[in-house]
């Protein structure tokens, strides 16, 4: 299968650069891969396409203002992006710099690219790969909160805002983590979520720390050649229960986002849904046979990326080009603070 496959024309005016005034407010392109059907409706309707019985699996991480800018010893600017926190005052990043920083060299932080630079410092204590390990001498919990910037995904064309800290984050995350938002959640409000534990929907919560990876192009043509990125995962033994009582009872388990799809489908990769700790390099395209999910609710995804590969897993490469020209035809916003699909497979999808 070609990387080719898996591309769309888009115009660039429908990249969503800002988010809406209310989460629930988007729209939502309903596709059902069984029928090969679509139909378009608003995120708030969302109540009208679930059952009561059924689980919504959401995932609670929460995104870390994890860009940093920094002034070398000799003046040169630096910028910072925080992959995984390792300690309390260590992490893995990458750093952007006009040349390679070494071992042992500090970078003095600053508010912001043109800003002077503080007391704070980071020091560099070598490589992990393509990352480079830094320890800084406060914990960089408080120092991100004091001095880091949301990292809004690269093809939203602006610095990021102070609104930005509680807009690209969902309603319910809670474990400190991400560098990128599980973006599906971003449609959630409080309001709509009581609405459909009223109607007797059910709630689990995985946790996976979306990576900066997510937004690394695949850059092989035959996409059986590419590496995923690792990205660290937690599926307890609650959701495993809630999945199962969800069976028993004729529910369907829909994932919200696609990493909830790739956290239960990591945990389930035996063929029997189990507890998970550790890291996930799942890579789900055509011809994969889902274990756990029924449902998805998925952001639009770029050409050519691995999360079009895995909704196109789901309802069919064929039909899931075609609702993305439908909605390029219909002036959906897209990415990140854009709109929404509601998915339902095709059948050769299930397990």
């Amino acid at each position: 299968m070609q990387l080719s496959d898996f591309t769309y024309d888009l115009p660039p005016e429908l990249i969503a650069q800002q988010p809406l005034a209310e989460r629930s407010a988007s729209r939502l392109l309903c596709v059902d891969g069984a029928s090969g059907t679509m139909n378009h409706s608003q995120f708030a309707n969302l109540p009208s396409l679930l059952n009561a019985g059924d689980l919504l699996v959401f995932n609670d991480t929460r995104v870390l203002p994890a860009r940093l800018y920094g002034v070398k010893e000799t003046g040169g600017r630096v910028e910072i992006l925080i992959e995984r926190l390792s300690g309390d005052c260590s992490a893995l990043a990458h750093i952007r710099a006009s040349k390679t920083p070494r071992a042992g060299q500090t970078i003095a932080l600053a508010a912001d690219q043109s800003s002077p630079a503080t007391d704070a410092l980071i020091t560099v204590e070598g490589r992990e790969g393509d990352l480079f390990k830094i320890t800084s001498a406060e914990s960089l919990g408080p120092l991100l909160a004091r001095i880091g910037h949301m990292p809004l995904p690269p093809y939203i064309d602006r610095d990021d805002v102070l609104e930005d800290r509680e807009r690209y984050q969902t309603v319910y995350a809670q474990r400190d983590g991400a560098v990128a938002a599980p973006t599906a959640g971003l449609h959630f409000d409080d309001a709509l979520l009581a609405r459909l534990e009223a109607m007797g929907v059910n709630r689990a919560q995985v946790t996976l720390h979306v990576g900066a990876g997510t937004f690394q192009p695949v850059r092989s043509e035959n996409i059986l050649e590419h590496q995923m990125h690792a990205e660290y995962l937690e599926v307890s033994q609650a959701v495993c229960d809630a999945v199962a009582s969800t069976r028993e009872r004729g529910g369907r388990v829909v994932a919200v986002g696609t990493t909830a799809v790739r956290s239960l489908e990591t945990a389930a990769a035996s063929g029997q849904l189990a507890p998970y700790v550790g890291d996930t390099r799942l890579f789900v395209y055509p011809g994969y046979a889902f274990q756990c999910v029924d449902a998805m609710i998925t952001n639009f995804h770029l050409p050519e990326s691995t999360l079009l590969m895995l909704v196109s897993a789901f309802c069919g490469r064929e039909l899931m080009l075609s609702a993305y020209n439908e909605a390029v035809a219909e002036r959906y916003r897209f990415f990140s603070y854009g709109d929404a699909m509601f998915l339902t497979p095709q059948p050769e999808a299930r397990s």
